[in-house]
């Protein structure tokens, strides 16, 4: 919990995107691996995503998000770590980029300690909105 903190801690970086990696994940030019706090995004991989509903969004929300990130100049507040990776809340020219996701439909919010959002049943974003 400590090393949240402090991270969460650190001042704001800027930086560029290099690619993206799916609809909630990008790598930085400087190659670090950055995680959207706060959302999650269907899977885009076949190996990974549970269900073939599950892969079309997340082929769709990794479209999205490359449109709207890859080349940008983010703004990066780093909160942890997750799976070898940075998890930041990032803003793109002022705007929270978590939000745009939710907003386009290609991402649902996923607030720390609830269960990972069902890309599978149906559930909707909206449902999700009133957990945040």
């Amino acid at each position: 919990m400590l090393g949240v903190a402090l991270a969460s801690a650190e001042p704001s970086a800027k930086g560029r995107i290099a690619y993206v990696i799916d609809g909630d994940t990008f790598r930085m030019e400087s190659g670090e691996r950055i995680r959207i706090a706060g959302v999650d995004a269907a899977e885009s991989q076949a190996g990974n995503a549970k269900c073939r509903r599950e892969l079309t969004i997340g082929n769709d929300a990794k479209r999205r998000a490359t449109a709207l990130l890859e080349g940008r100049i983010v703004e990066l507040a780093r909160v942890g770590r997750s799976y070898n990776r940075t998890v930041a809340n990032v803003r793109l020219e002022g705007r929270d980029v978590s939000a745009i996701l939710v907003d386009a439909g290609v991402a649902r919010w996923w607030p720390r300690g609830k269960p990972k959002p069902d890309w599978c049943g149906g559930t909707s974003s909206a449902r999700h909105e009133a957990d945040r």
